[in-house]
């Protein structure tokens, strides 16, 4: 996916910008960039790879020659960027995080209408965020021309631009489906994604921008452009999986909402009687330990941590191309506590369950490290639909989603008509999917969270929360 930081001010802004986007590393792992505006010396900007290095490594050298009171950056799981542009609307910096599925079909009407040319990535694939670019200078405005972009581009479209006055231009996705968040102090303004990261550099709470709203910052002043509209769409994931814990959006704190969705998870289940007796609750660690402590807490099930992620030299799991990569470096990085798997009954929270290739690792790693039972619970409903509105993971097929090659292998493609009923562990499809799933992965039981529960563990209009990886609902 990705995640970006700005900031406009009387101040000098290179150290929060470096320190903001830092603080969204957790949101992508391919690239990051920055371009700094010094209203003497111009534009500064410098874009690096980030799959082996993290972020404050590459960066650490440009910072000392950036400088600057207005500045912008990101990670990014997809092109390089942020890009410089020069238009008719004057010459500005531009980053952008979503996904645009007809992006083809953009290019070649673009192509009709202009004679013009696209810089090609090494695939043939035009920059993401140069073809929002084209699009918006379609029109005579900025405003107007984001709002065309986000009119043309099936899929999602959230971004920041950096005018060369120094203002900086915020636009949040047409259905609200990811956060922006503005925050302030004594020198200026801020936006980000992820509000904890503004807060530690001393900056408070000032604006959250509705679904399709777009504002513009000044060091003195936020101004609404274009307002907010009612319909919203929030990613659901953000707060069960990508969202850091000290974050909130929509009034909602990530860390309590996986809380309150492990403790309800227990509550339904115990409802029905499907609680094992275990020795210990775990998380799957980082975001699946929290669902885990409000699931023993609820079902006063005592909480360990069998096994610890090393993290201080590994990389994230799923960066290399290589599945088997992935798989070893994920193996690598779990080190057991014997003392509490061995001859051990063991339940573990994970945040989803989406492909499943790393948790049969970490089964068999459990089992051969000693545990008696492992039964798993997942802290969403089973995944039935790569998202189309967010670039969440690589997967480029539903078969990728261990659920859909579940009802595949059970009943074909007739099992596509039947997908809530697989969703819902209360049908005689879904038990069917948890008995097949726990025999292909070695569980002692699996569960999911229901929609309903997780829902409500958010605690927001039901209407305003997009669930479309689970029941398909644009």
């Amino acid at each position: 996916m990705g995640g970006f930081f700005g900031a406009v001010s009387k101040r000098d802004v290179v150290m929060d910008v470096f320190f903001g986007v830092d603080y969204h590393s957790h949101l992508g792992t391919r690239r990051a960039g920055m371009i700094v505006l010094d209203h003497e010396d111009g534009y500064q900007r410098q874009i690096h790879s980030i799959e082996n290095t993290p972020f404050r490594t590459k960066f650490e050298d440009d910072i000392v020659r950036f400088h600057g009171t207005s500045a912008i950056g990101c990670i990014s799981d997809a092109d390089p960027q942020p890009l410089l542009v020069r238009s008719h609307l004057g010459t500005f910096a531009i980053t952008t995080i979503g996904a645009i599925n007809n992006a083809e079909a953009l290019v070649e009407e673009y192509f009709e209408d202009h004679d013009a040319q696209f810089m090609a990535l090494s695939s043939g694939a035009v920059n993401s965020t140069e073809l929002v670019a084209a699009l918006i200078n379609q029109k005579d405005d900025l405003v107007a021309g984001i709002q065309y972009a986000q009119s043309k581009i099936d899929g999602s479209l959230t971004l920041l631009i950096m005018t060369e006055d120094g203002d900086i231009i915020a636009a949040r996705d047409f259905m609200g489906r990811l956060p922006v968040l503005v925050g302030a102090d004594d020198d200026g303004h801020c936006v980000a994604f992820e509000s904890f990261a503004y807060h530690k550099l001393g900056y408070h709470d000032e604006y959250e921008l509705g679904p399709a709203e777009i504002v513009r910052l000044a060091p003195d002043a936020v101004e609404v452009l274009s307002p907010a509209r009612d319909e919203m769409k929030m990613c659901a994931f953000m707060w069960v999986y990508y969202g850091y814990p000290n974050s909130n959006y929509e009034g909602v704190n990530v860390e309590v909402m996986r809380y309150r969705n492990g403790a309800i998870m227990a509550r339904d289940e115990a409802a029905r009687g499907a609680c094992p007796e275990v020795d210990f609750v775990a998380g799957v660690p980082d975001s699946g330990i929290p669902h885990a402590i409000g699931y023993s807490t609820e079902s006063k099930m005592p909480f360990g941590r069998p096994f610890i992620k090393y993290t201080p030299t590994w990389p994230r799991s799923f960066m290399p191309a290589n599945q088997d990569l992935r798989n070893k470096i994920a193996n690598m990085k779990q080190v057991p506590v014997p003392e509490l798997i061995r001859d051990k009954k063991l339940l573990f929270v994970d945040d989803s369950i989406v492909r499943g290739t790393q948790l049969r690792e970490t089964v068999n790693f459990l089992y051969d490290s000693g545990a008696a039972e492992v039964h798993m619970r997942s802290a969403c409903p089973p995944i039935m639909y790569s998202c189309k509105y967010l670039s969440f993971s690589s997967s480029k097929s539903d078969m990728d989603l261990i659920a859909r090659r579940v009802v595949d292998q059970l009943e074909g493609e007739e099992g596509v008509a039947h997908l809530s009923e697989y969703a819902d562990a209360r049908t005689e499809r879904g038990q069917c999917l948890l008995k097949t799933i726990c025999e292909d992965m070695g569980f002692d039981s699996l569960s999911y969270q229901s929609l309903q529960g997780m829902i409500e563990a958010i605690g927001i209009d039901p209407e305003k929360i997009c669930t479309y990886c689970w029941d398909g609902r644009e």
